[in-house]
């Protein structure tokens, strides 16, 4: 499996993801890292320690999508390691890390036993204010008509799915929805993980412009589903309530998302 780390400017990040990476009880996986030209010393850091990654570049890049489409295309393009191509892939983003020791150890079986599935998904653990983890837990994809339905660090791409497949570089907030929009349309079966997957970490550009992420959204449904103007204002009104709910009452929104079950629509 190929896991994707993109970063700019953040060592300390990519150091969380690596060292979540090391601790995994199995080490099978090829680990593609994308830095973009950072002037922190984190390509300093790789230059001394890319022998850790399969493949990894320090280069100017037009942003997160873009590097992460970078990395798409070094995968398509070797087998890392001189071993077989990357069955999958996982973007967990410089900060994010993965759930616990175990993740890939339980995580593997499941993508060999389904070989038809083109997405496989799981929960996320969020970081409160405060300290202490709470579990996100996904929705059906069935439901991604209201946006994303788990975080995108906590998706796993069948490599085969994706020849055609890109990030588009017009959404700077949500092209990760429209990637997994046109994912599930080539109609492979999607598969719920029974496990959370990562450690998401917060604080990143979609929560600080969430109007932004609303109105890319609106659009990528409007391109790729069809939705008419109408339904898209009904959505959009949903997720502000969301938003607005988190922000001025997070106690009241925490007992509604951070729940075992699918009981709300609120993301």
């Amino acid at each position: 499996m190929a896991v994707v780390t993109v970063v700019r400017d953040d060592l300390p990040g990519l150091l969380a993801t690596r060292a979540s990476l090391r601790a995994q009880t199995v080490a099978a996986y090829d680990w593609f890292v994308v830095d973009g030209a950072s002037t922190d010393g984190t390509a300093d850091w790789l230059s001394r320690h890319g022998q850790e990654a399969a493949w990894w570049r320090s280069a100017p890049d037009s942003g997160l999508y873009d590097a992460m489409n970078v990395a798409l295309d070094a995968i398509a393009e070797r087998s890392p390691s001189g071993g077989p191509p990357c069955s999958h892939v996982l973007f967990l983003n410089a900060g994010d890390r993965l759930a616990d020791g175990r993740v890939l150890e339980r995580l593997l079986p499941i993508l060999a036993a389904s070989p038809d599935a083109g997405l496989f998904y799981g929960d996320a653990l969020e970081e409160r204010p405060g300290g202490g983890l709470v579990v996100k837990t996904a929705r059906s994809h069935r439901r991604a008509l209201l946006g994303m339905f788990t975080h995108h660090q906590a998706m796993v791409y069948r490599l085969a799915a994706l020849p055609c497949v890109r990030f588009d570089l017009r959404h700077a907030l949500a092209a990760d929805y429209a990637f997994t929009l046109m994912v599930l349309k080539h109609g492979l079966p999607a598969r719920r993980l029974p496990l959370s997957v990562c450690i998401f970490a917060t604080g990143g550009r979609s929560q600080r412009d969430p109007a932004r992420g609303r109105r890319e959204q609106a659009i990528i449904r409007r391109e790729l589903l069809g939705l008419g103007r109408t339904a898209n204002a009904t959505i959009w009104g949903l997720q502000w309530l969301a938003i607005t709910l988190r922000q001025t009452i997070p106690w009241l929104y925490a007992k509604y998302r951070f729940s075992s079950n699918e009981r709300s629509f609120l993301s």
